[in-house]
């Protein structure tokens, strides 16, 4: 499945040093996975779950989903053990944590030639930085690190998230002006049902390709959200039907269900079913 086609609606975080949840994973329905050395393993833990996540990731069987590596910074003293470890690695990403600017990224892509980068979004310089980040030739997806940003701006958390709204946005905007998916953070409160939904609907609306979760149960709504709706898709068909019998007829408009139909909704549609069925691939 090609980068661009293919779904993000579902990005799991999974401990690197936990080998029951790597291996419960290959039957989750997650439309990709981050496979964490960062956050999820405490200082004393790095060295074997390195180990313990490569020799997962060797014996494969986690399907067509996507497999992203977030391994330490930079700054720590895992970081370069982290990319030696995973050179040539059968994986989809790595996600570099705490990004900049597209210095770190080149950084990064210095040090591993083989592999496409992924960089989290979480700090104020990054945010700022965030065109010539996702700007950046060896850059595949973007991951907003929500957590970390609003500790970073001392804000205060709230249930619309106004308090990050201008920083999901601007890296939002860079994502798509430079054609690379982006992932919204994670909801703290898994069992809570309606707020994660709640959350997700906005992230959809806002533009997000899909949500990172820190549990499986968040998995089948965030599913669910970011998939094109039944609706979605028959409306989408009836488009793209008025609007090839508009053409044919000599015209450069189609009007469907009271509204105009042009050919930036054509685009639209066209994407929405592409969307469907990359879906329906993943699933098999």
């Amino acid at each position: 499945m090609t980068q661009s086609m293919r779904p993000y609606r579902s990005v799991l975080y999974i401990p690197g040093s936990n080998a029951r949840a790597l291996d419960k994973a290959r039957g989750l329905a997650a439309d990709a996975i981050i496979f964490d050395l960062e956050d999820a393993v405490a200082p004393d833990a790095k060295d074997a779950a390195r180990t313990t996540l490569r020799t997962e990731l060797d014996e494969g069987g986690y399907g067509n989903r996507a497999k992203l590596v977030r391994i330490n910074g930079f700054e720590s003293r895992w970081g370069n053990a982290d990319i030696q470890a995973f050179r040539n690695a059968e994986i989809d990403g790595i996600l570099l944590p705490k990004v900049n600017s597209a210095y770190d990224i080149e950084t990064l892509a210095e040090m591993m030639s083989d592999v496409p980068i992924w960089a989290m979004m979480e700090t104020a310089s990054g945010v700022l930085n965030a065109k010539e980040i996702a700007a950046h030739p060896r850059l595949a997806g973007i991951v907003m690190g929500t957590n970390d940003l609003v500790k970073e701006l001392g804000a205060r958390p709230g249930p619309d998230r106004a308090e990050i709204m201008t920083a999901l946005q601007i890296s939002l905007i860079a994502a798509r002006a430079d054609g690379v998916p982006i992932v919204d953070g994670v909801y703290n409160a898994f069992k809570d049902e309606e707020g994660l939904r709640r959350e997700c609907e906005q992230g959809r609306d806002l533009g997000f390709d899909g949500k990172t979760l820190i549990h499986p149960a968040q998995i089948a709504i965030a599913n669910e959200v970011f998939a094109p709706s039944a609706a979605d898709l028959e409306l989408a068909r009836r488009q793209i039907a008025a609007f090839e019998e508009a053409e044919a007829a000599g015209q450069g408009v189609a009007v469907v269900d009271g509204k105009i139909v042009e050919n930036l909704h054509i685009v639209t549609a066209k994407a929405l079913i592409a969307k469907a069925d990359a879906i329906a691939d993943l699933e098999g």
